[in-house]
């Protein structure tokens, strides 16, 4: 039985870089954790060549109703042309993970464009 939690990939070339998409999607709630690993080798196509590259591969933990946000914020903060973002099911886990990884995402879509609560002040 599925999740409501995803697991994203996204690869980056530089350690600056791996800390402004990781400490921005907690930041903005996007993501409950970002596991950065680095020494990855990427080969891949491009403009008609085939690369190679030094990466970084972040690991995001998420729910699945904040994949279009990921995929913005990524898009905003990423120097790529066409950074990798792709998203997959966290089918089972254990409760007490998902339970923290849910407490520590916001609930909904545009969760930062929501105007700010009475409570928490605002202009």
């Amino acid at each position: 039985m599925a999740t409501q939690y995803d697991i994203c990939f996204i690869t980056v070339g530089d350690a600056e870089t791996a800390e402004k998409i990781s400490s921005g999607l907690l930041r903005e709630r996007l993501a409950a954790c970002v596991s950065s690993v680095p020494g990855v080798s990427s080969s891949y196509w491009w403009k008609d060549r085939i690369e190679t590259s030094a990466e970084i591969l972040l690991v995001v933990k998420t729910r699945r109703a904040l994949r279009e946000d990921v995929i913005q914020f990524v898009k905003e903060n990423h120097p790529y042309t066409v950074p990798e973002t792709v998203f997959a099911e966290i089918d089972a886990g254990s409760q007490e993970y998902l339970d923290w990884l849910g407490a520590n995402t916001a609930f909904s879509t545009n969760a930062a464009k929501e105007p700010p609560r009475p409570e928490e002040g605002g202009r």
